[in-house]
């Protein structure tokens, strides 16, 4: 069986580097799983993809290389179970605030008896490489589970949530945080506030021994959120690196370009 090397990377204590995938393009995706990323992950949470383009760009980019990661709408037992036997070598799961929370998405992710995850299927273990039977003895090694932190509630239960059990890392969502921390008027937070919550973050993974991580838009930025001691790190996306350079190319023809076509 595959051994994920990006759940291993991090429980070494080493930096990973990836991007989001919002346009689930099967020829773009294999370029990038070619193209140095530790993983990839396909964002299901706010993508209309169907499970058939799921399970092909997941495979593609798994026999690349590269770790597949989905980042799975909410969860729930039924999306994980879906996204792990789709392939996937791990999940991302979005607003996770209580403890509860994370201990029923870490058992979806579980063959019993360390959780609940129902047995089946027949492609999850051709992207690791190996018999089905071998799969079912060795997935809860290698399944990486991430949770995400999006929100003060989040951040208040954090040193619970990131000490439990099964807990492979911790990833920031910038946006939906800030989002989450606005005034009963509407009011932003400012970026010293917005800062200090991601702060708590880092803080809280060192305390604990859990990886960190969140989303950037630029590698400058990437390497400051690593020398601050995060380890897992998406890059912009699929998305924003194709808006990005046909920005930069119009620009430079002097024709006219929309801004922020997208915001990874």
């Amino acid at each position: 069986m595959r051994t994920n090397l990006v759940k291993q990377k991090l429980k070494d204590g080493q930096p990973t580097l990836g991007t989001w995938l919002t346009l689930g393009h099967f020829h773009a995706s294999r370029v990038l799983a070619q193209s140095g990323f530790d993983w990839l992950t396909l964002d299901v949470e706010h993508a209309p993809y169907d499970w058939r383009e799921i399970a092909t760009v997941v495979a593609g980019i798994a026999e690349a290389g590269c770790v597949p990661l989905i980042r799975v709408p909410d969860g729930s037992h039924s999306w994980i179970k879906r996204a792990l036997d789709a392939g996937a070598f791990g999940i991302v799961v979005p607003m996770v605030e209580t403890l509860s929370q994370a201990r029923a998405a870490i058992a979806a992710a579980k063959y019993p008896p360390e959780g609940n995850r129902s047995a089946g299927g027949g492609m999850h273990n051709l992207n690791f490489g190996c018999t089905a039977e071998e799969y079912y003895s060795g997935a809860n090694g290698q399944i990486l589970v991430v949770l995400q932190t999006e929100s003060p509630l989040g951040v208040e239960n954090a040193e619970a949530i990131y000490a439990q059990p099964g807990c492979d890392a911790i990833f920031v969502g910038p946006n939906d945080l800030k989002f989450q921390m606005r005034a009963s008027d509407g009011t932003f937070p400012s970026e010293q506030e917005h800062e200090q919550m991601i702060q708590r973050v880092i803080a809280t993974g060192r305390t604990v021994g859990t990886p960190t991580g969140m989303h950037v838009l630029t590698p400058q930025q990437a390497e400051h959120r690593i020398k601050q001691g995060m380890q897992m790190v998406a890059v912009s996306s699929d998305l924003g690196m194709l808006a990005g350079r046909a920005q930069e190319i119009t620009r430079l023809l002097g024709l006219d370009s929309q801004d922020d076509l997208a915001r990874y």
